[in-house]
């Protein structure tokens, strides 16, 4: 059955993307070894299905030369029309030194070649150390490749709201912002989204399903040890639960939501996703595709039979409001990173 129209948005004037991207970090390790053969043809399922939209990364292993050999797979399965289909969202993530022209453009030649494309639909650029200026360099750089055609769109990933408007007040155009976000992270709509919505920017969202945990799969379950967390995405948000409010007030959220899931006939998951794809400037949800391995296509597509209503969303507030302030604790988007 076809995804419905509302599961597609204008993401930019030239780009229609689905609004559940396809994440690809769970091919770069720690999730289990990858097929590249069945990760292909998997692939090809997703695509087919209307899952058009990837997220990727220069350091994400094989990402975007997955990336480059899907597209060569279309196009002899489907023919060189069916290439403007495919939306592929990688990043560049260096480490902080300085910047030179030849040095940002070897990065982004390496991707075009690795992904197999002319121009890099969008580049989400990441900076791990913001005591180094450099980055407004690289982003200096990269307006210009932008420019000379290059890439067709820039974008930020894990930037605080400060080091954002440090690039836009440079006057670079910056379209969206890769953050984690999700009914426990909540840290975008304390600072962030008033500039976002005055700078007409988005939101990326990672993080929503909280690697797994936010599933029925965890309701009604004591304590995961450490060891049981068989992924690098579990293990890392479970640290992020531990620290929201601990394993007792999730098991609480978790009950919540699944009478909120009973309600629209849907899972916990697409409760968890929903929420997220309704709030203010958010585009897309990332969500990791572990290709070969699992398919959660069909129930991916529930999320866009049903819409949460305020009875829902108070509900869910309940909740979080017993929670821990993540942006107290924390700070802004990133600041986890650094």
């Amino acid at each position: 059955m076809p995804l419905p129209d509302s599961a597609y948005t204008q993401f930019t004037d030239d780009l229609t993307i689905n609004r559940l991207l396809n994440g690809m970090w769970q091919v770069s390790g720690g999730h289990g070894s990858i097929n590249p053969k069945d990760a292909l043809k998997n692939m090809l399922d997703y695509h087919t299905a209307g899952f058009t939209t990837w997220d990727l990364a220069d350091h994400y292993g094989p990402a975007e030369d997955f990336i480059g050999q899907f597209r060569k797979l279309l196009a002899q399965t489907q023919g060189e029309q069916a290439l403007a289909n495919i939306q592929a969202f990688t990043k560049w993530v260096p480490r902080p030194s300085a910047m030179s022209r030849q040095t940002v453009e070897s990065a982004i030649d390496t991707s075009l070649r690795r992904m197999n494309v002319e121009a890099l639909d969008l580049l989400q650029f990441h900076w791990w150390d913001y005591s180094h200026p450099a980055y407004l360099d690289a982003m200096g750089h990269m307006h210009d490749l932008q420019r000379a055609g290059k890439i067709k769109h820039l974008a930020l990933t894990n930037f605080d709201t400060e080091h954002t408007l440090n690039i836009l007040n440079a006057g670079i155009r910056l379209v969206s912002n890769q953050v984690q976000y999700s009914i426990i992270d909540r840290r975008p709509q304390v600072k962030m989204i008033d500039t976002f919505t005055q700078h007409k920017m988005t939101f990326l969202a990672y993080g929503t399903l909280a690697g797994g945990l936010l599933t029925d799969r965890y309701l009604n379950q004591p304590e995961p040890p450490r060891q049981a967390l068989k992924t690098a995405s579990l293990r890392k948000y479970k640290n992020m639960v531990d620290v929201w409010g601990g394993w007792a007030l999730f098991q609480e959220l978790l009950v919540v939501l699944r009478g909120i899931a009973d309600k629209h006939s849907v899972t916990i998951a697409n409760v968890a996703v929903r929420y997220v794809l309704q709030q203010p400037q958010v585009a897309g949800v990332i969500v990791g595709a572990r290709l070969g391995i699992s398919d959660n296509r069909d129930d991916n597509a529930r999320v866009f039979t049903f819409a949460l209503d305020n009875d829902d969303i108070s509900r869910i507030d309940a909740i979080s409001a017993q929670s821990n302030d993540l942006f107290a604790i924390i700070g802004d988007c990133g600041d986890e990173y650094r």
